[in-house]
């Protein structure tokens, strides 16, 4: 009996071990005519030694199936005859049931022509986060600018004005070679290098130096694209000199001259010109301050706050007004020693003047009352800019290096403003006045950075020490002369007006220092420790001066006038964890806390305030390949916003007699989060591409506004904090090559959903707001015979405030803009644009806004490689750019229309010089 037992035992045992062990089965095809292809041997190999365990073959359908595998490291290798093999590594336990579903073979002698074609078919790569274009996959015309290259590119568009946007995120930085090149300007690298000079284009998410070598994200990103230089192209010179003059006194002149040899890169560039053609770096078009937030025409989302003296001019041209422009530049780079030292020097001069006209009509909808306001200005602006950046790379040693950057500049403005307004309440006249300032101001701005980093003898063992500091002063003067009448029943009831000098004189220091430790847990895993001191201290001293019986400026008016210090002291540590699979799958996740003390001193009322802030800074990301062109992204981060001196300092600002703002002392930081979900996909094989993401951020202790608006017309408004604002963001960009037209297609859909909170005459106001924008474009082309794109966008935008529930905003506005060039015979090449702008009127404003832009040009090259040209160009041939500009603002929709360049026409003579490869000058 025991014997039985003993065998029936035994019996069971081992069918309980076999049936624990793995198995594999799948389905092999043929790659072009889905042909099932029996007999086929799959076969399993030891993956240390190669060394055959099991092989079966494939029945009539394919299908094939490996049984009682034990646990181990296997090759799997499927093969048939002429064809190509499939090898996959496999990694099993006694649990594991792999079902390969379908295995598709390549025919050798299809996979021949597809070597043959590789550098063709593969136009775009992803390694790891990096999307990598092959410049030579998406050709150009001869001499065609960087800028045009990108324009052909999937998932990334670029505007009339030069600005990239990537992936639905604007790209604020354009390196060359992985260096900066003229500091943060990228329009001076995409309009004037040359797109036959480019080997790749890559495009990726830049992270912080610290993070880049912790290999753990700290949330800092910037989208950016590198432009890598084909190696023969590195060495000699090149650039281009353009002059051109028209009608109505149009000019543009324009050099750009580039030294490279090798590693060094020397280059200057000036523009004189009144077309505006402007290098601006963006960097500067995105201060904001954080009061309130709208959506423009095209559903961008703009923010608005309180201005810090008189002047409001940002010291750039926007399309608005009549510019001339005088700016040049100097670049220089360079590596030695074995790439053991690294400089980058960037210097940039501007004058800029720009004379405008506007008039702004907006309605501001309360519970029970509609104001309605139209105002026109006129200005006269001017601004003298010195900019210098630079950078220096030491590798102390095979372990450590010290970075050090430096950031500079000087501005002087002068600007002055007439301004002549009325208002009405339900179509009846309260308020009319003008306003006239004139201002002078001198800005200065000095940043440093020093990091220093240190691999430890452990491998992924690492320290490093980043201190920042941040300086910037204004000191203005300026004078306000200002008249308004206030209306009663149709007639002057009060006139109020105000003649006064005003002084502002602000100053702040930031210094932030940063200690990191690495320490790893496995080839697989580390920790990394941080450890930081933020110093913050601003100053503030703005003064209104009345005048006296003398008639000068001596009275001080301690309504509009105040002395303010504003110190932070934040210390801020934390832990992060970072996890590692392969390529396949990478894991951050990490949190800081942050212990801020604010110091708050009124010098002018002697007052102080002291107030203690903890804040937690958590953060989260996770990236996993399904294949090397395949992946998901998910990103996290919690980070805390600070209210600044402009915010918190009580002074009453009458720059606007009409647009009272009162700094809030009381403003407590807010706290966002923020989620993004990301996916990108590149079929090589078909060229199809998708980029798609969606993003959530909402905000705890929002700083928001208080407005209250009287029945004068007057508005009061202050900064708060406020509960509930929320966003939600969507995109997706698809992109086709259709082989048999040579026709490149691609489309997308994106938008945003946002919820805002404010206060109206003390009411709670939510506006709901949100954008839907679909857009199409596609392109074609034949060398030296044509190229052509077209792309079209239609936007719907919807906004509700709850003071007034029944007044819905909603508008669609519709953009088509046709691009082409015909090369003709006699080296002769026809252009032509056109940008089609449809803006559907509302019920408050009802005027025709459309406009039909259309530019040409005919150019004559000469010579063999057709490197000189003049050109015959007509800019808006219909003269109908009128500048115009649509927002709504919480409870406030307006409409801005602006003067701005029309019709001219300029004859141009270009000529494109370069000396570029083994025949050019060595060093």
């Amino acid at each position: 009996m025991k014997k039985i037992l003993f065998t029936v035992l035994c019996i069971v045992v081992s069918l309980c071990c076999a049936a624990q062990q793995a198995t594999i089965n799948g389905n092999v095809s043929d790659t072009l005519n889905g042909v099932k292809l029996s007999n086929t041997v799959a076969a399993l190999l030891h993956a240390k030694d190669s060394i055959l365990y099991k092989f079966v073959r494939a029945d009539d359908k394919g299908n094939f199936d490996i049984k009682n595998i034990p646990a181990g490291n296997y090759v799997l290798l499927v093969t048939y005859p002429t064809y190509a093999d499939y090898v996959e590594s496999l990694t099993l336990t006694d649990t594991t049931h792999i079902h390969l579903s379908k295995i598709i073979l390549i025919q050798k002698s299809r996979l021949l022509k597809e070597v043959v074609i590789q550098q063709k078919v593969a136009a775009i790569k992803m390694k790891g986060d990096t999307t990598e274009f092959n410049a030579e996959s998406f050709k150009t015309a001869a001499n065609a600018s960087v800028e045009d290259l990108l324009k052909k590119l999937p998932g990334i568009q670029v505007n009339s004005k030069g600005q990239i946007t990537a992936q639905g995120e604007t790209v604020k930085k354009v390196l060359v070679d992985g260096e900066e090149f003229f500091g943060d300007d990228p329009t001076l690298v995409t309009k004037n290098l040359r797109a036959d000079m480019v080997d790749k284009v890559q495009l990726y998410d830049k992270k912080s130096d610290q993070a880049t070598f912790t290999g753990v994200d700290d949330g800092e990103k910037s989208k950016t694209i590198n432009i890598q230089l084909k190696e023969d192209k590195k060495r000699g010179y090149f650039g281009k000199l353009a002059v051109g003059a028209g009608d109505h006194g149009f000019h543009n002149t324009e050099g750009l001259f580039n030294l490279f040899r090798g590693k060094k890169k020397m280059a200057a560039y000036g523009i004189v010109s009144n077309t505006g053609k402007i290098g601006l770096n963006w960097e500067d078009r995105e201060k904001f301050s954080a009061s309130s937030i709208s959506v423009d025409d095209q559903g961008n989302m703009e923010f608005f706050g309180a201005g810090d003296d008189l002047d409001n001019w940002s010291g750039r041209y926007e399309d608005n007004g009549y510019p001339l422009v005088q700016t040049g530049g100097l670049h220089y780079g360079d590596k030695w020693d074995q790439d053991r030292k690294n400089v980058n020097l960037n210097y940039k001069f501007m004058k800029l003047y720009v004379d405008a006209d506007k008039t702004i009509s907006s309605q501001n909808i309360l519970k029970d009352t509609i104001y309605s306001s139209n105002s026109a200005e006129q200005s006269k602006n001017s601004i003298m800019r010195n900019r210098i950046n630079g950078l220096y790379e030491l590798q102390l040693d095979s372990t450590s290096s010290i970075k050090l950057l430096v950031d500079g500049g000087l501005d002087h403005k002068i600007t002055s403003m007439r301004n002549t307004s009325e208002m009405q309440k339900n179509d009846m006249l309260i308020n009319n006045g003008y306003r006239i300032t004139n201002n002078t101001s001198d800005a200065g701005k000095l940043n440093t950075n020093l990091l220093w980093r240190k691999k430890l003898k452990k491998k992924g063992r690492t320290i490093s020490l980043n201190i920042a500091e941040n300086y910037s002063r204004t000191n203005g003067e300026g004078t306000l002369d200002a008249l308004t009448e206030f209306y009663q029943k149709g007639q002057v009831d009060s006139t109020q007006r105000i003649d006064q000098l005003k002084t502002i004189n602000n100053e702040q220091l930031n210094i932030n220092t940063n200690i990191t430790y690495t320490e790893p847990l496995s080839k697989k895993s580390s920790l990394v420790f941080n450890y930081g001191i933020n110093v913050s201290n601003s100053h503030s001293n703005r003064n209104s001066f009345n005048k006296n019986n003398g008639g000068k400026y001596s009275l001080l008016d301690s309504l509009y006038s105040n002395d303010y210090a504003f110190n932070i002291l934040t210390h801020r540590g934390g832990i992060s964890y970072a996890y590692t699979l392969n390529t396949k799958l990478r894991v951050n996740l990490g949190s800081n806390v942050g212990f801020t003390d604010f110091n708050q001193k009124d010098m002018f009322r002697n007052h102080q305030q002291e107030r203690s802030f903890v804040n937690w800074y958590p953060n989260a990301s996770v990236r996993y390949s399904f294949t090397q062109q395949r992946r998901l992204n998910f990103f996290y981060q919690g980070y805390t916003q600070q209210p600044d001196i402009n915010q918190l300092q009580p002074i009453r600002t009458n720059d606007d007699p009409l647009n009272i703002i009162i700094g809030n002392p009381n403003l407590q930081p807010s706290f966002n989060n923020s989620f993004r979900l990301g996916y990108s996909d590149y079929k090589v094989m078909s060229g199809r591409s998708i980029w798609a993401s969606v993003s959530y951020n909402f905000v705890s202790d929002a700083i928001s506004s208080r407005s209250d608006l009287d029945t004068s017309g007057k508005r009061t408004s202050q900064a708060v904090n406020v509960n509930g604002n929320r966003n939600i963001r969507y995109d997706l960009d698809m992109g086709w090559k259709i082989s048999a037209w040579d026709l490149r297609i691609g489309g997308g859909i994106g938008g945003d959903f946002s919820r805002n909170v404010n206060y109206v005459n003390s009411l709670l106001n939510i506006t709901n707001s949100s954008r839907t924008a679909i857009n199409f474009n596609m392109q074609k082309e034949k060398e030296k015979k044509y190229q052509f794109y077209f792309t079209a966008s239609a936007n719907y935008n919807v906004g509700v405030s709850s003071v007034q529930s029944t007044f819905r905003t909603d508008y669609w506005s519709y953009y088509i803009e046709p691009n082409a060039d015909v090369y003709l015979p006699w080296k002769l090449q026809l252009h032509g644009d056109m940008s089609y702008a449809i803006r559907q009127r509302t019920a408050v404003f009802t005027g025709n806004n459309n406009a039909v832009i259309v530019n040409a040009f005919l150019a004559k090259k000469f010579g063999k490689k057709e490197l000189m040209q003049v050109n015959f160009s007509m800019n808006d041939i219909f003269n109908q750019n009128i500048g115009f500009d649509r927002s709504v603002q919480t409870n406030t929709i307006t409409q801005t229309r602006y003067s701005t360049i029309g019709r001219y026409a300029l004859l141009s003579f270009i000529w494109n010089f370069n000396k570029l490869g083994p025949g050019a000058p060595k060093q």
